[in-house]
């Protein structure tokens, strides 16, 4: 594919995910060096007009404001089309001009409702869809949802969008493991004790509990999000970092990995109770506007892997996220195993060292030991740290900057969208069964005291 996209059409472009991250996003990219003309089409079920329109998108312009940005939003439409019914797909597709890019800004049922629609539709020629995680609702619906997809446009055609893997972070982590002799080799079985891949909030539920309390912890962040992390962070060096490379890389490293437990009880998962953060006061989560508290929809949740390969057999992989936690965490902690003897005569801090990987703000920082400055033989320990390189562009901005020029590096094959449903099928089978607890935990702490034996 190199004809670039001239059209982007947001469906469910009326919702929250439009205004505050994906108009920003293509604001941010209109705004840079890579920014090129685009026609913009919003359409969504309810009733706007062209001013109201304009002026949605001008506010979520208004963080990147560029002569281009202007032009685009000023000629920006808004059309009302229920995008499940053929009839209105055809109205707005009608309206688009050129190559089109389809956004589904749409809940993943409603996505294979419009994916129906769509199917009795002759579609435009190289036309291109964009879906949001999660991709299906469990793995038999991920299969489906991916053979339905691929009867209406080819899989170089689909980006699967991620946006916590914005091209920085990606390019960070492939360089800090392929383009440095000195880590490469380190990360493997006999060196490293653990992996924790951690995405802690300090945000309590913020207003979606329409998605938030039928998703939970786990499948709005580790089912997609962090297992594409441990895919980066594990996986053997690609060729290249082409689209091609580069996700059979991680289909390989996805496919070898599994639960701990093969029963799925090596996991974890909590829910906040009332508390403070940073000052505010915060009720329990299933006292929050819109919860429904039978649910028992997990806001923590904490799982335990196992990659059954050369490089990594007998690690345990710990993947965790929350929200309303006392910290914000966004890291890749790797620790290393103890030398396996200390000359006698040195003495020093015990425990291990550790490589800390941050995703946000991206750092790097490195334990060492070395002698001590009043007694030689007194080991301390030091920190190597350096801020790592920030991408120009917002991650919905490389997101879409992929989109629209063709380039799937950013966006998750189908494979990889089922393999990440397969790792998780055992452990939310055990929650179903009940087998794993919902512990309590106060806003604004670390969580549940019984897991921290689990952390590093």
């Amino acid at each position: 594919m190199t004809d670039r996209i001239e059209t982007l059409i947001i469906l469910g472009a009326g919702g929250d995910l439009s205004s505050r991250l994906l108009l920003p996003g293509l604001a941010s990219l209109l705004g840079s060096k890579r920014g090129e003309e685009v026609q913009l089409i919003g359409a969504d079920r309810g009733e706007m007009s062209d001013a109201a329109w304009h002026e949605r998108v001008a506010a979520s312009f208004a963080g990147e404001k560029s002569e281009l940005g202007d032009r685009v939003a000023k000629d920006s439409r808004y059309l009302q089309a229920d995008a499940t019914d053929a009839k209105d797909l055809q109205r707005v597709l009608d309206a688009a001009t050129g190559r089109v890019a389809l956004y589904f800004a749409l809940p993943p049922a409603v996505t294979i409702l419009v994916c129906k629609a769509l199917s009795t539709l002759e579609l435009p020629k190289g036309l291109v869809f964009a879906l949001e995680k999660p991709f299906g609702t469990d793995l038999v619906a991920a299969r489906a949802l991916n053979r339905r997809l691929v009867k209406l446009v080819p899989e170089e055609q689909i980006f699967r969008v991620d946006h916590f893997l914005g091209k920085s972070t990606v390019l960070n982590l492939l360089g800090l493991r392929f383009a440095n002799r000195i880590l490469e080799p380190l990360l493997s079985a006999p060196n490293v004790e653990k992996v924790e891949i951690t995405f802690d909030e300090t945000l309590a539920l913020e207003g979606r509990a329409g998605y938030y309390d039928r998703a939970g912890a786990l499948i709005d962040m580790i089912q997609s999000h962090l297992l594409l992390v441990l895919a980066l962070t594990a996986m053997e060096p690609p060729a290249s970092v082409d689209a091609d490379d580069l996700r059979g890389g991680m289909a390989q490293v996805l496919r070898a990995t599994r639960s701990w437990n093969a029963d799925g009880t090596s996991s974890h998962r909590g829910q906040y109770t009332a508390g403070t953060i940073d000052g505010r006061t915060l009720p329990s989560y299933s006292d929050e506007a819109g919860v429904d508290a039978e649910r028992g929809t997990e806001t923590l949740a904490q799982i335990t892997l196992a990659i059954d390969n050369w490089r990594w057999a007998g690690v345990p992989f710990i993947l965790r996220s929350g929200k309303a936690l006392g910290d914000a965490r966004q890291e890749i902690v790797i620790t290393l195993r103890n030398v396996p003897h200390l000359p006698t005569g040195l003495h020093g801090p015990k425990g291990p060292s550790l490589l800390r990987i941050g995703m946000k703000p991206a750092t790097l920082e490195l334990d060492l030991m070395i002698n001590g400055e009043d007694d030689p033989f007194e080991l301390e320990r030091v920190a190597l740290d350096s801020e790592l390189r920030s991408g120009e562009l917002s991650a919905y901005g490389e997101v879409l900057a992929g989109l629209l020029d063709g380039d799937p590096t950013l966006s998750v094959r189908g494979d990889v969208a089922e393999e990440c449903w397969r790792i998780l099928r055992p452990v939310i089978a055990a929650w179903k069964r009940g087998e794993v607890p919902l512990d309590g935990y106060p806003a604004g702490s670390d969580g549940p005291a019984s897991w921290r034996e689990t952390r590093g």
